[in-house]
């Protein structure tokens, strides 16, 4: 700020800078008593270096006279004039007066050759004027002038501008006023600079005009300033505000939103700035309410300052921070609008003295304002944002304060929409994850690896999904699908195909009848969630629910392949030789068209055969055909040996060029065949004698297994299974015993009616043979197959 000099003011200082006398007027302004300065160095007042002509001075020993940063005993800056005056000690080196400027005008005007020209100017006008000859040297100059240029006139006449102060701008000055002397045009010139005899910068708006006599003769050339800092700064505030409409909220984001409102006001009227979030704020939560008599835990978000590293902060990005009670930051939260302060403040020291670290940077970086500005967004409070200044001379103003509360409403309006959309991710994500298997299930003859990748855009979680689902007889379902749009209502119904996919899969329904069933689901799930609008009926064909889907079934024992799609990309199988394509598959219609029929193809694979299953956000973005993300997929599968692990990263690495626009899944299957010596298979007549012959061959086999402690149950399962093929079912009966990761007995026949389970009565003969199975094997079903149907029963291997 700037203070007004008492009339009394007389500091003596020694050569070597010590203050030797102190007034009553230096302890009105600056608050210090004499036995606190006397004898101590002058530098404990200063509150930045003197202006550079005041140096000069000092270093010649003239007189001087310039304005002074000076540093109130309470920590604010005050900014006067003063005047240096030379005293003779006797000693060869002087000591100074120190007393407030005089305001005596000083003028050209009793010099020899400025009358002529002088009597053209006012030489009290406010704005500073000064007059140069023919040859750009100085003639004379008003109050005004040599106050800003902290010389006299007999100081600088006869020279010109460059030999008056040799630094930039004043080179540029000197090469303007002798084009307006070659060419006696006006000319104007901006600049935004620090004047030798003051302490800040200033906007000022020069016109440098030529002087001419009666014949239109230049004669010479006046230099007439104003000092427009105050329109410059309403420029620089209506810059500020376009900026922060550009840059703040670019992302949904909480920190980064943070970290560009720190952005925004650093480069454009702060020193430093830090921005504090409520804990809940950052996690994505609601706001917790703010209760008075309670410090506020707060987590440091985002920091920038004019000063590289921002050596100011006394926390890291990230830090967890406590307000004292009673604290400024506390009560500007609890009040819910803006503050300013000076480090002398009662309740800033207070503040400063509970934190040693904030209180030696304060001092270290002279920082004399601060403004504190709460962020509130639809009425809730979010954080706090501080606005120092060390740098800028000047402090805080009412317009700062006016700036500030605009860009952090802006601001607070990005970050809880930020805090908004992390909530909703964070929810979507959870229940997408919940709805996705954990890992792969074990699988004797199938090595499986996947990766799922959400959406890295700003842009809501998608429906991907997949799923790695046992079948019967040894047997895996592998699954990828992708639901049309984003959010928790993707996810959701992303949620209820996978569900339904599994439940159709224990049916064991074949690949096309299984896509055929989901089709109608989605048709259902359209209907049923589209919007409650008039005629939404007519309107059901538009697709609100739509998705695509591979379903894929491998037999390890007969090696083939059975795959469906539904509008979704083709697979890519390698073969054990490294040979990669894409196989033809019929492609489908999406779920949820309805009408359209599906197609399955059989593809046997050679042992060590690698499937590669994706959606198409692995291989389709934006910016690239789709035909270019499949080429290179074909390229990064080239290696079928590699580990499954491997080869997914490699995949992600090679096909992906940017972060993903779409979520990715990526499911890797190496097959193999069961052992021959695991799986044995008997044709059976239709005839009631089959059913002793088929216990008899199975306990024979179970010892070869060396598992004869299953002997009795599977004796008891073959017995009602072939029982029942051969009195309700056609031939062929066939029986097959798997050795797997359980013991698996299958009974199949010619018939297509499928078995179901009841509880026979007392005095019933029959109905008690399913329920006996269902009884002695873990879990039991039935099949449809291209000749008939299979009854199949596992048990869980002996230890």
């Amino acid at each position: 700020m700037t203070g007004r000099v008492p009339e009394d003011l007389a500091v003596v200082v020694d050569a070597g800078g010590a203050v030797l006398v102190w007034s009553a007027g230096a302890r009105r302004l600056l608050g210090y008593e004499p036995a606190e300065v006397v004898g101590r160095s002058v530098q404990l007042l200063l509150a930045a270096e003197l202006p550079p002509s005041a140096r000069r001075h000092l270093a010649d020993g003239w007189r001087w006279s310039s304005e002074v940063a000076l540093r109130h005993r309470n920590g604010d800056r005050i900014v006067v004039s003063l005047q240096g005056t030379p005293l003779d000690a006797g000693t060869g080196r002087p000591l100074w007066l120190v007393t407030g400027a005089a305001r005596v005008p000083l003028s050209g005007r009793d010099q020899p050759g400025a009358a002529t020209l002088w009597d053209l100017t006012l030489a009290q006008l406010p704005m500073p004027v000064a007059i140069y000859d023919r040859q750009a040297r100085f003639v004379a100059a008003n109050e005004s002038m040599t106050r800003i240029m902290g010389l006299s006139v007999a100081e600088m006449r006869g020279k010109t501008v460059w030999e008056i102060e040799s630094s930039p701008p004043y080179d540029e000055y000197d090469r303007l006023q002798r084009q307006v002397l070659r060419t006696g045009r006006t000319v104007f010139h901006e600049q935004h600079a620090r004047a030798p005899g003051e302490t800040r910068e200033h906007a000022w708006s020069m016109y440098f005009c030529p002087l001419k006599d009666e014949n239109g003769t230049v004669q010479g050339l006046s230099a007439v300033v104003f000092d427009t800092t105050e329109q410059y700064w309403a420029r620089r505030h209506l810059a500020v505000l376009n900026d922060a409409s550009m840059r703040i909220g670019s992302t949904l984001d909480v920190t980064r939103t943070a970290e560009e409102l720190a952005e925004v006001a650093v480069a454009g009227f702060a020193d430093f700035v830090t921005v504090d979030l409520l804990e809940s704020v950052v996690l994505g939560d609601e706001p917790e309410p703010l209760r008075p008599g309670e410090p506020v835990a707060v987590r440091r978000t985002a920091q920038r300052s004019v000063l590289a590293h921002c050596p100011e902060s006394v926390a890291a990005p990230g830090d967890a921070l406590h307000y004292p009670v009673g604290s400024p930051p506390v009560r500007s939260l609890l009040a819910g609008h803006s503050t300013r302060h000076r480090p002398g403040d009662p309740g800033m020291q207070e503040w400063l003295r509970t934190c040693q670290a904030r209180a030696e940077s304060v001092a270290r970086h002279v920082i004399h304002s601060v403004l504190l500005v709460p962020l509130r967004a639809r009425g809730v409070t979010l954080g706090l944002a501080h606005f120092l200044r060390h740098n800028t001379p000047e402090s805080f103003t009412e317009d700062d304060q006016r700036l500030a509360e605009e860009i952090v409403a802006r601001a607070a309006v990005s970050v809880d929409n930020a805090r908004r959309y992390t909530r909703e991710r964070r929810t979507a994500l959870a229940l997408q994850r919940s709805l996705l298997p954990g890992r792969p299930p074990d699988l004797a003859a199938t090595e499986v690896a996947y990766r799922y990748l959400p959406t890295g855009s700003g842009a809501d979680v998608g429906g991907d999904w997949f799923d790695v689902i046992p079948l019967s007889g040894a047997r895996v379902a592998l699954v990828v699908g992708d639901v049309v749009g984003h959010g928790i209502r993707a996810s959701a119904t992303m949620g209820r195909l996978r569900t339904a996919v599994r439940t159709l899969a224990d049916v064991d329904l074949a690949p096309d009848e299984l896509l055929t069933q989901l089709d109608d689901l989605v048709i259902r799930l359209d209907r049923e969630e589209g919007p409650e609008v008039p005629g939404r009926a007519e309107t059901a064909s538009l697709g609100e629910v739509g998705a695509t889907c591979l379903y894929a079934v491998y037999d390890p024992v007969s090696r083939r392949c059975t795959m469906a799609r539904a509008g979704h990309p083709p697979p890519a199988l390698v073969t054990p030789a490294g040979d990669v394509r894409f196989l033809d598959l019929p492609a489908g219609p999406p779920l949820g068209l309805g009408g359209l029929p599906f197609e399955s193809v059989e593809v046997e694979l050679a042992e060590g055969s690698l499937l590669a299953l994706y959606t198409d956000g692995l291989v389709e973005t934006a910016d690239r055909d789709i035909e270019v993300g499949l080429g290179l997929l074909r390229r990064s599968l080239a290696d079928p040996a590699a580990p499954l692990e491997e080869t997914c990263d490699h995949v992600l690495r090679t096909v992906l060029t940017d972060r993903p626009a779409d979520d990715i899944v990526l499911l890797l299957a190496r097959t193999s065949a069961l052992d021959t010596a695991k799986v044995r298979t008997w044709q059976l007549p239709q005839h009631p004698s089959a059913v002793a012959g088929a216990r008899k061959m199975a306990c024979q086999q179970l010892a070869a297994w060396d598992l004869t402690d299953a002997a009795f149950a599977t004796e008891l399962i073959v017995s009602e299974l072939v029982t029942n093929a051969v009195r309700y079912g056609d031939g062929p009966i066939a029986l097959r015993l798997i050795r797997d990761a359980a013991l698996i007995c299958e009974v199949s026949d010619g018939s297509n009616t499928a078995p179901h389970l009841r509880r026979a009565r007392v005095y019933d003969e029959g109905g008690r043979g399913l329920l006996l199975v269902a009884q002695m094997a873990e879990r039991w079903g039935s099949r449809q197959t291209p000749a008939g149907k299979t009854i199949w029963a596992e048990q869980r291997l002996p230890d």
